[in-house]
């Protein structure tokens, strides 16, 4: 059973969304670890089961993101597979843009492929355009667009 936030109790909450927020700083200004280490905190007051809660999805895309940017491949992986076990998470394009680059980047191709043409459906082509352009040209190769 999905849980809203709202069941989290509000000074959780408020908890979760200032470690998240410096979380987000810290990723802006390229300190990816540390940034990470932050998020870990805010999933940290997310009860058990974590993907029970709508919080826990934009926590883990969040460590995802930051792992990603900051070359961690596999750890990027490992919190985007998780994440799509949460809610809202499988039909949202940036979520399937960054699992196909995440994936295209490992090496698995044929699941890039196929997680990048869902970022496209959910985004557009818009989705690609801030993103390194070897992903849209990969997709282009394998799809036709």
């Amino acid at each position: 059973m999905m849980k809203s936030n709202d069941e989290i109790g509000t000074s959780e909450y408020k908890k979760i969304n200032e470690l998240c927020a410096r979380g987000d700083a810290l990723a802006e200004s390229g300190n990816f670890d540390e940034a990470v280490y932050e998020y870990n905190k805010a999933l940290y007051l997310i009860p058990d089961p974590k993907n029970h809660w709508k919080a826990s999805t934009w926590i883990f895309v969040a460590i995802a993101d930051a792992c990603f940017l900051g070359g961690y491949m596999v750890s990027a992986r490992e919190a985007l597979e998780y994440a799509m076990t949460c809610q809202d998470a499988i039909g949202n394009a940036f979520v399937h843009l960054r699992y196909g680059q995440v994936l295209f980047d490992i090496g698995d191709k044929d699941l890039s492929a196929s997680e990048l043409m869902r970022a496209y459906m959910a985004g557009g082509v818009e989705i690609f355009t801030s993103e390194d352009p070897r992903y849209l040209e990969f997709l282009r190769a394998r799809a036709n667009l």
